[in-house]
């Protein structure tokens, strides 16, 4: 049964290396092998024939390890290996857009662990957990040198059950904060329309409902309704699949790319399949929290003009990510490109500028203000807009012209 369990995990291994394209096809398999991978071989056999006590030798886990350890060297915040288990929720989040958890999207930049934003209504949110904020401890175990799986592992857990998170606020100032962890149900679409004809449209993150939830939005806020202008908010909204961020940019920008993807082989134009309703007057409120799919679909608009950015940088993640699922049920999700936007414009660690400037301060939103602002001023007419003049404004076209 040994011998079994030992060609098993051998063969596992051969597979994932296969499967990471790192294969060196001039390795020969075995310790007695010159290839650059034989060292890999000769440490499992080493461990395999002379650890003691060999009761704690799980071949399983000794095979994580060495995924864990080849996708960590990367030095990539990004890119991660999931178990079958972790790899079960991941997916099941992606499709059901629910989890128990306190409700926030997270990402490692420069060691830290940091806030990309809170989801919209969750236990984070309404405890006071900000975009930008660096967690420090959970349950008052450190983050430094935490990997995100592991971060996710400390914060999801069983419902009406707390967590203690030490964060550091953009102000500087350290909190403890406890949360009560919940239900997290991500209805990534809402919408109403306000005065004037204005449509408002929040989208908090980019799952497999989105793309359909906007379309049927604007259809409701335009045709319906005879909306005169809209309102875009991707404020705090942490991105998500690629193809519902490229699917909803279609129903905004007339005619050319979206983003452009550069990867090890080539560098790719996605296009718009081109949008069935009026051009209208329409702002989008971007923040720090505004990252990853729509940093794509705002940057997308801004290059077309097809509207204005309301509010402050972006958080500036321009990389893209795919999972590759294992033999096993496991996966790697690794980075595999970045993107650009359709000027060409880099995203990753710089974020997109706005066109009008606002830092919301006090109690007032002064972003949807300035957002309502400049599309009551341009109602009449439609875009593509020139870029904002000092004072803030933007020329459009006549309401004749074609959209």
């Amino acid at each position: 049964m040994k011998k079994r369990s030992h060609r098993v995990a051998i063969a596992l291994l051969i597979a994932v290396i296969i499967g990471l394209g790192l294969w060196n096809i001039t390795a020969t398999r075995g310790q007695s092998g010159s290839g650059s991978l034989a060292p890999l071989y000769q440490a499992y056999d080493r461990i395999r024939a002379n650890f003691y006590p060999p009761a704690k030798i799980d071949d399983q886990e000794l095979l994580y390890g060495a995924i864990r350890g080849m996708v960590g060297k990367l030095g990539d915040p990004y890119s991660r290996f999931l178990t079958p288990e972790e790899y079960q929720r991941f997916t099941s989040v992606d499709l059901n857009g629910e989890f128990v958890g306190v409700g926030i999207q997270i990402a490692i930049r420069d060691g830290k662990l940091v806030v990309i934003a809170p989801l919209a209504g969750s236990p984070a949110e309404r405890a006071g957990i900000g975009a930008g904020d660096v967690i420090l401890e959970i349950d008052g175990h450190a983050t430094e040198g935490i990997t995100l799986d592991e971060a996710v592992e400390l914060l999801r857990g069983k419902r009406g059950t707390p967590v203690i998170l030490k964060v550091r606020h953009l102000d500087g100032t350290v909190e403890e904060i406890t949360i009560v962890r919940d239900l997290i149900e991500v209805d990534p679409v809402s919408y109403h329309l306000e005065e004037e004809g204005i449509g408002y449209i929040r989208i908090t993150s980019f799952n497999r409902k989105t793309a359909a939830e906007v379309v049927q939005a604007l259809h409701e806020l335009i045709d319906s309704d005879g909306g005169t202008g809209l309102i875009l908010d991707l404020r705090d909204n942490p991105g998500g699949l690629l193809d519902e961020a490229i699917a909803v940019a279609s129903e905004l920008v007339d005619q050319g790319p979206i983003l452009n993807v550069t990867d090890r082989f080539r560098t790719h134009a996605y296009m718009t399949q081109g949008n069935s309703l009026p051009d209208l007057p329409l702002a989008v409120l971007i923040d720090r929290g505004t990252a990853s799919a729509a940093e794509i679909l705002a940057g997308a608009i801004q290059d077309h003009r097809m509207g204005v950015l309301v509010g402050e940088r972006s958080f500036g993640k321009g990389v893209i990510q795919t999972p590759f699922t294992l033999s096993d049920g496991s996966a790697v999700i690794i980075t595999t490109a970045e993107y650009t936007t359709p000027n060409g414009h880099r995203v990753q660690d710089l974020g997109l500028v706005p066109d009008i400037p606002v830092t919301n301060k006090g109690k007032e939103d002064q972003q949807l203000q300035a957002a309502r602002g400049w599309v009551e001023e341009h109602l009449g007419t439609l875009c593509p807009c020139s870029p904002p003049d000092d004072r803030g404004s933007g020329a459009l076209l006549p309401l004749s012209a074609q959209g």
